[in-house]
């Protein structure tokens, strides 16, 4: 899903060529937290979407879809759950490694965050190939919850994601063709 009353999110959006190399257009989201009204759009358009859905918790991958989802939890009453690097949360966790272009990473997220039969939103800024978000639900999953919901405020979709995350609706504010 996309919306069409999106300009000022649009005109918000940093486009920087050739970064982080040549031939790639990168969206730099962090301009939109310079436009309050940019900024306002986005949470107003979360609660929107997700204040009358019936999900338990927030989860967010670090770093910039916490910025997104902090409010929108805060908004919604509900906890927020970090979805962090290796090595960044100091209690039990669950840990998932997937692919990245050259090579891999790890997210983790802490056990007692998450409950069983929990239903969640999984946010992040950006979504183009889905790999970090389909490591994020098999966290949660470790977990014994669900995502049923994604959000990121800017989607790629030539680089499928929908198929990737499958089935779990993927819902963006705004999205780019080239990437």
């Amino acid at each position: 899903m996309n919306f069409a009353d999106n300009k000022v999110l649009d005109d918000a959006i940093r486009r920087v060529p050739d970064f982080p190399k040549p031939g790639i257009l990168f969206y730099d989201i962090t301009s939109v937290l310079t436009k309050p009204e940019a900024f306002k759009y986005c949470i107003n358009k979360m609660v929107e979407l997700y204040g009358n859905k019936k999900i338990d918790a927030i989860a967010a991958v670090e770093s910039r879809g916490f910025l997104f989802a902090a409010p929108l939890a805060e908004k919604l009453n509900l906890p927020l759950v970090l979805i962090r690097k290796k090595g960044k949360l100091p209690g039990d966790v669950y840990r998932c490694a997937y692919a990245l272009e050259y090579g891999t990473a790890e997210i983790e997220v802490h056990k007692s965050d998450i409950k069983k039969g929990q239903k969640f939103l999984l946010i992040d800024d950006l979504i183009a190939t889905g790999g970090t978000l389909t490591a994020g639900k098999k966290l949660i999953a470790q977990g014994g919850a669900e995502v049923t919901d994604i959000f990121g405020v800017i989607g790629l979709p030539q680089l499928n994601y929908q198929k990737v995350l499958e089935p779990t609706p993927v819902t963006t504010l705004i999205d780019f063709q080239g990437a």
